[in-house]
This record gives C-alpha cells, sequence and structure tokens, in this order.
C-alpha cells in the first residue's frame, strides 16, 4: 500500500528466427516494461525494426490525418471490429480518396469565401459613401482623394489649406470623399492639406457602376458558396458516420502493429540471437515465463537478473537472483525501476492527486494512502454543510460515470469522497443543509454571533490535526532514513523533526508560563469537551522544551543548514488554521446568501430565518431583534428576487468552495505535509502491449 509493487528485472534471450513468436507473445501479455538497449555489450547492436514498419508507419499516418480532418474522437465508435492486413488496405484507400476529395472542394470553397469577404471589405467603405465608382477617378484637373475619417475635420483642413482652391466634399457613415481644383504643383495636394487630420486614404478600384449594386452581387455569391461548403460539410458528416468505426479500428490495429514491429530496436541483437530486458512486477515472473515457454518453448530462455529493493533516500538497491547471483552472467544496474502503486481500491483515485505533483519514486513511500484518509476529512470540514456535500458527490458521480478516461474518473471519485465527508460534518454542526439549521446541537461552526467561542476552538482543532499530520510524514521519513542509513541518520534527518514538533507543542500547550501564552489555547478545550484547564502539567511543558533543546542539537549536528528552519514546527502547524479560515468563510457566505433571500432576526445567539411576510409581522410584533427583513417576506416580486439570491449565492459559495476549500486542502497535503519525506520523480511503469478498444484481436 505504502510502497509500490516489488518490481523485477529479466531477461529474454532466443534465437532470431524466434524472435517475431516472442514479441507476439510478450505483447499480447501487456506485461514487460522494456529497457532501451544501451549499446554496451561487446558483439551486440540494436537491433532493426521488422520487416514492413515503414509501411505500417505511413498507413499510420494517413489514418490519423483522415481522423483529424474528420475531427473523429473516441466516442463516435460503435461495435468493435476484426480488420486483416486486406481489409485495412482495401477500405484505407477508398476512404482515403472520399475524404481528400471532400476536404479538397472543402477548402476550395473556403478560399473563395475569404477571396469575397476581402471584396466586399473592400467595397464596402464606397457603398458608404454612395458614388458610382467612375466618377471617383479619371479627371485631368481634379484632384480626387476617398479615405476614412470625419467629414468635418477634412473639410475644416481642406479651407485652410493655401494649395486647395475651390472643393467640394461627399461624405457617407464613414467614407469621405473629396473633390478639389489644386492650386499648386503637388503631385498629391489633398494629402498634403490633410495632414495631422485622422483621415486614412483608401485606393480606388478600377471598376464602373454603383458600389451598393457589386456589394449585393457580392453578398449573394458569398451565400451561394456558403451554401455549396454545408452540402460538403453534410457529405463528411455521412463520411465520418460511415467511417468512424474503421478509422479507429484501423488506427488501433496499426498502432498495435507499429508496436511489434518496431520492438527490436530496444533489443540486443547479434546475426543469430537477441536479447530484451525489462521490467516486471515480481509476483507475476512466473506468467511471463510460462508464456514465452507456451509461445516458442525451449527456444527462448526467461531469466530473473535483478530484484530491486526499496531504498528510501537515494536510488533503488538491486540483488541478482537466479543464476544470474551465481555464475556472474549479469550485473545488478542503476536502472530505476519503473513504478506501478499499489493502493486499495477505495484509495486508487487519490493517485491522480499524488501524480499531480509527480510519481512516487520507487525507494519513496506513496502516500495516496495517506491523501486519501486525509483530505476528504479535511475538505469535509471546511464546507461541513449536507446540502453541498448532496451536491458534490452529485457532481462528482457525473464525471465518474459519464467519462472514459481514467483521470476523469478518479477526478470524479475524489469529488464524491470530498462530497460524502462534507455531508458527515454536516450533521454535528447542526445538520447544515445549505447554511439553514436542522438539527439542535451544541456544537457550532462559529458564524452565529453567539457562538464565536466554537471559532476560536477550531483554530485550535486545526492545529492539534496539524500536529498529528506532520507528525506522520515526520514518522515516514525517520522510516526511510532508518531503512537506506542507520539509526543515527534517522535521529539526525528525522527524529531531530519529530522532537521540535512534539516539544515545541507540548509547551505551548503546558501551564509552564500559563499567564503568557493567548487564553483561547485551553479555553477551547472547555468550549469543545467542557473541561476547564491550564493545560498540560508544568513538568511536561519543560520536558518539551528539553526534547525542543535535544532536537536543535541534533539538528545542528547532523543537519546544521537547516538551524535556521528550527522554528518551522511551530509555523507549519499553524499553517492548518486555514481550515477554520475557511470552514468560517464558507459558513458566513451561506448565511449572508440566506439572509438576504429571507431575512432573518437574533433569538439566543442565533440567526433564525423569516421566508414570508406573516413571518416578518411576527417578529416585529415579538420585539425581535431583525437583522435584515430579507427579499422573500416582502411580496411576490420579493418572493422571485429572493429565491434568485438563494440559487445564485449558493452557486457562488460551491463554487467557491471547490476552489477555496479544494486548494487550501491540496496545499497542505503538498507544502506542509509531502515536504517532511517525499520528492517525486519517479517512472511511469509503460509495459510493451495494448488495451484494446475498438478492435477485437
Amino acid at each position: 500500500m505504502l510502497r509500490p509493487e516489488r518490481m523485477s528485472k529479466v531477461s529474454v534471450t532466443g534465437s532470431k528466427r524466434v524472435m517475431d513468436d516472442v514479441i507476439e507473445a510478450v505483447h499480447d501479455l501487456n506485461l514487460l516494461h522494456i529497457s532501451e538497449y544501451d549499446g554496451s555489450w561487446d558483439g551486440f547492436s540494436p537491433g532493426d525494426p521488422m520487416e514492413g514498419a515503414e509501411e505500417t508507419s505511413e498507413k499510420l499516418v494517413t489514418v490519423r490525418a483522415l481522423e483529424s480532418i474528420l475531427d473523429l474522437d473516441p466516442e463516435d465508435a460503435g461495435a468493435r471490429r476484426v480488420l486483416s492486413d486486406d481489409d485495412i488496405e482495401a477500405e484505407l484507400e477508398e476512404v482515403r480518396e472520399r475524404v481528400n476529395e471532400l476536404d479538397d472542394r472543402r477548402e476550395e470553397l473556403k478560399d473563395e469565401l475569404r477571396e469575397i469577404d476581402e471584396k466586399i471589405d473592400s467595397m464596402e467603405p464606397y457603398a458608404d459613401l454612395g458614388i458610382d465608382l467612375d466618377l471617383l477617378s479619371g479627371y485631368d484637373t481634379l484632384a480626387v482623394a476617398v479615405g476614412l475619417g470625419k467629414a468635418k475635420d477634412a473639410e475644416a483642413a481642406l479651407e485652410e489649406a493655401e494649395s486647395i482652391g475651390p472643393f467640394e466634399l461627399f461624405s457617407g457613415d464613414r467614407t469621405v470623399a473629396v473633390f478639389a481644383r489644386p492650386t499648386s504643383g503637388s503631385e498629391d495636394p489633398i494629402a498634403d492639406a490633410l495632414v495631422g487630420v485622422d483621415f486614412q486614404p483608401l485606393d480606388v478600384p478600377t471598376a464602373e457602376g454603383s458600389p451598393e449594386d457589386y456589394v449585393r452581387e457580392l453578398r449573394s455569391r458569398r451565400r451561394q458558396v456558403d451554401s455549396k461548403l454545408d452540402n460538403v460539410e453534410s457529405e463528411l458528416e455521412v463520411v465520418k458516420r460511415e467511417a468512424a468505426d474503421f478509422l479507429l479500428a484501423a488506427e488501433e490495429e496499426l498502432s498495435i502493429d507499429a508496436q511489434k514491429r518496431d520492438a527490436p530496436l530496444s533489443f540486443a541483437t547479434t546475426a543469430n540471437a537477441f536479447v530484451a530486458e525489462g521490467w516486471i512486477p515480481t509476483e507475476r515472473y512466473e506468467e511471463l515465463e510460462d508464456a514465452i515457454q507456451d509461445a516458442v518453448g525451449d527456444h527462448a530462455e526467461v531469466e530473473e537478473i535483478e530484484r530491486a529493493e526499496f531504498a528510501p533516500d537515494g536510488d533503488h538497491h538491486s540483488e541478482a537472483v537466479g543464476e544470474a547471483a551465481t555464475d556472474g552472467g549479469y550485473e545488478t544496474t542503476d536502472e530505476k525501476p519503473p513504478v506501478v502503486q499499489d493502493n486499495p481500491r477505495v484509495a486508487a483515485p487519490f493517485e491522480t492527486l499524488v501524480n499531480a505533483v509527480s510519481r512516487p519514486k520507487y525507494s519513496e513511500f506513496d502516500p495516496s494512502l495517506l491523501v486519501f484518509l486525509t483530505f476528504p476529512l479535511m475538505f469535509g470540514f471546511m464546507i461541513s454543510d449536507i446540502g453541498y456535500g448532496v451536491l458534490y458527490v452529485a457532481i462528482g458521480y457525473y464525471f465518474w460515470s459519464k467519462y472514459d478516461t481514467t483521470g476523469m474518473k478518479n477526478v470524479g471519485a475524489v469529488a464524491m469522497w470530498a462530497g460524502a465527508f462534507t455531508i458527515f460534518f454536516g450533521f454535528p454542526f447542526g445538520g447544515d443543509v445549505f447554511g439553514h439549521h436542522l438539527l439542535d446541537t451544541e456544537m457550532a461552526k462559529g458564524v452565529a454571533p453567539g457562538y464565536t467561542s466554537w471559532a476560536q476552538a477550531w483554530l485550535v482543532v486545526t492545529v492539534l490535526f496539524g500536529v498529528l499530520h506532520l507528525n506522520i510524514g515526520y514518522v515516514l521519513s525517520f522510516v526511510s532514513t532508518i531503512q537506506h542509513h542507520d539509526f543515527k541518520h534517522a535521529m539526525y534527518e528525522a527524529g531531530s523533526w519529530l522532537l521540535l514538533l512534539n516539544g515545541l507543542w507540548v509547551w505551548v500547550f503546558s501551564a509552564h508560563y500559563y499567564e503568557a501564552k493567548p487564553e483561547i489555547l485551553f479555553a477551547a478545550f472547555e468550549t469543545t469537551l467542557g473541561i476547564q484547564t491550564q493545560g498540560l502539567p508544568e513538568i511536561v511543558g519543560l520536558a518539551g522544551l528539553v526534547a525542543v533543546a535535544v532536537g536543535a542539537v541534533l539538528l545542528a549536528v547532523g543537519e546544521p543548514q537547516e538551524l535556521p528552519e528550527v522554528l518551522s514546527p511551530l509555523v507549519n502547524a499553524v499553517s492548518y488554521t486555514r481550515m477554520t479560515a475557511v470552514l468560517l468563510a464558507k459558513g458566513g457566505m451561506a448565511v449572508a446568501a440566506n439572509l438576504l433571500a429571507f431575512g432573518a432576526y437574533i433569538e439566543d445567539g442565533s440567526f433564525v430565518f423569516m421566508f414570508t411576510p406573516s413571518n416578518l409581522a411576527d417578529a416585529r410584533a415579538a420585539g425581535q431583534d431583525i437583522v435584515f427583513a430579507g427579499l422573500t417576506t416582502q411580496g411576490a416580486v420579493g418572493v422571485v428576487a429572493g429565491i434568485l439570491v438563494a440559487i445564485l449565492g449558493h452557486i457562488v459559495v460551491l463554487m467557491l468552495g471547490i476552489t477555496a476549500a479544494g486548494i487550501q486542502g491540496i496545499r497542505l497535503e503538498y507544502v506542509e505535509f509531502f515536504n517532511k519525506f517525499y520528492e517525486g520523480g519517479g517512472r511511469k511503469y509503460d509495459p510493451f502491449g495494448y488495451v484494446r478498444r475498438f478492435t477485437r484481436g
């Protein structure tokens, strides 16, 4: 559980004449994580792809190109198919011709549409102007300019220009045309006159007739081309439906074939023999041996050449096994084994949260099980509302049931667990349903005016939870170090921090210097447990300080560079109070949404929501301290507005709950907890094989 599966490195050696059969058997088993041959053995060289590899790759490229053109995805698949090489050859060519022909037509029509749009864009300013195109050029004694700008600004500049004589200005909504008689020999007198004016000149097209008619013709042509394009898109959609099963199945079959044909590239080969090495879970060694024995008999030999041991603070240790341990035939290597995480089924979805940081190294503890035990608990505590919890479970179930990918299913499962704990914590906190208390319980979040002492208590409770959580991290670090090194190193690297963490917090909760410590440290026990106390006995507090001193000495001797961080256990534990901050913030937001929508008064320190005009009238008659009248108490329009405010408010709280509680919970796992014992960086176990989805083998 906290360790990955034990891995063994194996060697498969045989004659080249049975290599194809061995590859087939190993691929069908989907078990061996093949190691790339590094070229270090005398007389051996990397193998060559099997015959037909290039042809298979070309077909695979063609299939994927067609899938891209048709915008295929796995959800478009229907029934599984059985495809032979001849089936793929014949059907692929037919589909390729149909798709390429339609795609070419589609691209031609798109190009034509772009060309028409460009013409429309260039002609629209002249249509706005409303002057025939042949009237805008061809004059001997008149200068003409057309552009985009403001007519008033252009007219003012022309009137002041000495190079311009009489002129006439025409304008549309945004287009200006100027006809002027120049008084100087300037090549472009109008442009000279309009320097400094917001005027963007346009080139007059060489055309005749009405620009409005021209634009109408272009738009009519565009509609025709658009219709043709729609027809081509419809034809492609038909081809997509007809060819989806084949293309997805062909891609899968060709991918499998390409894997097999390229496999020898990872082998060490001579003219007559081959050697393939790789990693498998140790407990499945006999399964691999039996499969190859059944396939080629004694023509290939399988041997377990090393078994990786766990070495938590560095590279794995390996021990040679079998004949390799006695005849010197192989040496253990520094190659890191791939990681197969080994968690109970309920905790497996939380591997996604762990792997988001980095996959555990083979040498490390896998924290997925611990994240399963703590993250939903922290999330549930921070929201603690039955209504929100039910919605989180529903959202999670949607993701879990809707999507086929492992990642999305795991996200759904994590959300369902988080929602379940949100429901669980909702009951002791007054049976909260969207901020409404349905149960009469003594425990409270601390949001209501009369229950602020509970808010202080939860600050202390979350600190104590943090101390426990951090202890687990340091204990894992201690165990890892003692396994890899010895007890002395474990005391320096982890024992010192355990003494510092527990010594500091034992002293904080002791009676030593009681008067100087915050009152809430001890009042919290009275609030939650009804116990009046001044903390642990003073002698216990002094023992805690001794533990701190011993821890600091161990740290100074073993890890002196970390001595400036000596108070980090105190800070790390205080960081867990963010759980209480989110608890109060989300509870307060839910109450605020209800307060705006339904109104409330305070009775015995708690909010009592009113909902209806009659409840408001009764509260006023009873002289209650009304906080806010609410919308639903103001008649029919108010009811509608209040319900909308409540729905929108709780949607906001729901979404912020995902981000705030989710992010803060993950942060506590990643930063405070993982940093004590976890690095990550493991290799993914990627066995040679294929899980079929669209074909039957």
